[in-house]
């Protein structure tokens, strides 16, 4: 997001990487592409992407890079890791017929819904691409709120949005990385909303 020199490469295009796998994923399980006995693959994929995003989140704070940086920290570690983490204890208390009440996840997602939209006006100083991956990734939040909080199903429309921002995710990545190692623009990139 910021222009200053990075002490070490860009860790973005990683970080963003893990965020399209992720989106990727619950879009397969959120639209019936996959059952829901694909969860605990899916947690595996979610440990591998909270060390990206964690790391890159780490590398930039370490830049002062305050949003860019605490959004890492914050999808690597409720998106990723307290997401393996759930599906992983989720499917063995079904297993074992354990009781539990997964309306609790509608708080959280609340929460962090509430928590991305707080951040979400940094991101108007971040391209534009960037900006609007943050405010679709705010409306697939909001929307697995309300459905985990078993007020509306919103579930397949998380997915499908989920799915573009995982796009927009994947092009950003190719756009950081190859605009950076050739020094130019080659994959356009448009100016954002506010210096």
């Amino acid at each position: 997001m910021s222009q200053q020199e990075h002490s070490f490469a860009n860790p973005g295009p990683a970080g963003l990487g893990a965020l399209a796998i992720a989106c990727f994923l619950f879009f397969a399980l959120l639209t019936g592409r996959v059952t829901h006995a694909a969860a605990p693959i899916l947690a595996c994929w979610l440990v591998g992407g909270a060390i990206c995003q964690i790391s890159a989140g780490l590398i930039e704070l370490k830049d002062h890079n305050l949003a860019g940086g605490n959004l890492m920290l914050f999808f690597g570690s409720f998106f990723m890791v307290t997401g393996a983490v759930g599906i992983f204890a989720k499917t063995i208390m079904a297993a074992n017929g354990v009781e539990f009440d997964s309306t609790i996840e509608g708080w959280a997602w609340l929460c962090a819904f509430l928590v991305l939209v707080c951040l979400t006006p940094c991101y108007l100083k971040a391209n534009k691409i960037f900006f609007w991956v943050v405010i679709l990734a705010d409306v697939a939040v909001g929307a697995l709120a309300v459905t985990d909080l078993k007020l509306v199903n919103l579930g397949a429309f998380a997915g499908w949005t989920l799915l573009i921002v995982g796009l927009g995710a994947l092009y950003l990545v190719a756009a950081i990385a190859i605009n950076g190692t050739f020094g130019r623009q080659v994959l356009p990139v448009p100016a954002p909303y506010s210096k």
